[in-house]
């Protein structure tokens, strides 16, 4: 039986950091820093002529292991690429928690892919790249895909998509926000994990938390990275807060009280509290004690 997405979609996935899998240097810190998701890249932060040495780095630091907590995917190539079937093969063959696979745009670039991983082991997951325009037009339906292959989780990728569009990207992120939303939605119906795309500003952390606040008012579970220093503020902002605890735990108490037992809807500090937000709550505490667990 295949990972899915119901299997690792409580998983923390605050902070996942790319680095090009050609940097020997990059490979070793990686290691080291506080991320929860590291993706060794073999597409576009590697040149052509060093891709087939960025495979083997990548597939040799894998089995080397020393990351911790962290969760390691591989980005390989497109299918289509004449990279891409020695990637798909290599990574199949590793011991990588994720391939994470570029411009897919429909359902049947998802199959494609599952199969290239048939031999896998079973608990490797399938990661795909929403950058597309073709794919902002099936989200639905390829986010469907998750119930019969390994597919468990998105990222979207905003530069690939901007540069289809011929739009601009800005730090209030405008012409992307309706296909943002559009994309946890399709997510969340069919169990995926999703994050958002990257800050190119890495200079600017005012800028770049702003945009990972942005991140997680639309409810991604987190966000990729292009630097080590995004990674403590994104840490930050996709972890609960005090406040956020206190609340849950407080109406987490207050549904457990003998006088509450069955009902729908009671008062938790003056204000109207739902069954609904009995579950938020339960994932908020889930989620902080994962977070606690992976220090």
């Amino acid at each position: 039986m295949t990972a899915s997405a119901s299997d690792t979609a409580h998983r923390p996935r605050r902070s996942a950091l790319y680095l090009p899998a050609s940097n020997a240097k990059a490979l070793a810190k990686a290691r080291t820093l506080p991320c929860d998701v590291v993706v060794l890249d073999l597409e576009d932060a590697v040149a052509p002529e060093a891709k087939e040495e960025a495979r083997a780095a990548a597939i040799a630091a894998v089995a080397e292991g020393g990351f911790g907590h962290r969760e390691v995917a591989i980005r390989a190539n497109g299918i289509d690429t004449e990279w891409g079937a020695a990637d798909l093969a290599a990574i199949a063959g590793s011991q990588a928690a994720a391939v994470l696979v570029p411009k897919v745009n429909s359902p049947e670039d998802i199959a494609r892919y599952d199969a290239a991983l048939l031999g896998a082991a079973p608990q490797m997951q399938l990661w795909a790249m929403i950058e597309t325009c073709e794919s902002v037009g099936n989200l639905p339906r390829i986010a469907a895909m998750a119930r019969t292959t390994r597919l468990s989780l998105w990222i979207m990728g905003t530069n690939d998509l901007a540069k289809e569009m011929r739009a601009q990207l800005t730090p209030c992120r405008t012409p992307f926000l309706p296909f943002l939303s559009m994309a946890v939605a399709a997510a969340r119906a069919e169990g995926i994990a999703i994050l958002d795309g990257v800050c190119n500003e890495f200079r600017d952390i005012d800028l770049f938390e702003a945009e990972t606040r942005q991140g997680l008012m639309f409810g991604f579970d987190g966000k990729s990275l292009i630097h080590p220093a995004q990674i403590e503020p994104c840490n930050t902002v996709f972890s609960p807060s005090e406040t956020d605890l206190a609340w849950a735990q407080a109406v987490i108490a207050a549904f457990a009280l003998p006088e509450n037992q069955g009902k729908g809807a009671i008062r938790v500090d003056g204000k109207m509290t739902e069954l609904l937000h009995l579950e938020q709550a339960r994932r908020l505490v889930e989620v902080a004690g994962l977070i606690q667990a992976m220090k």
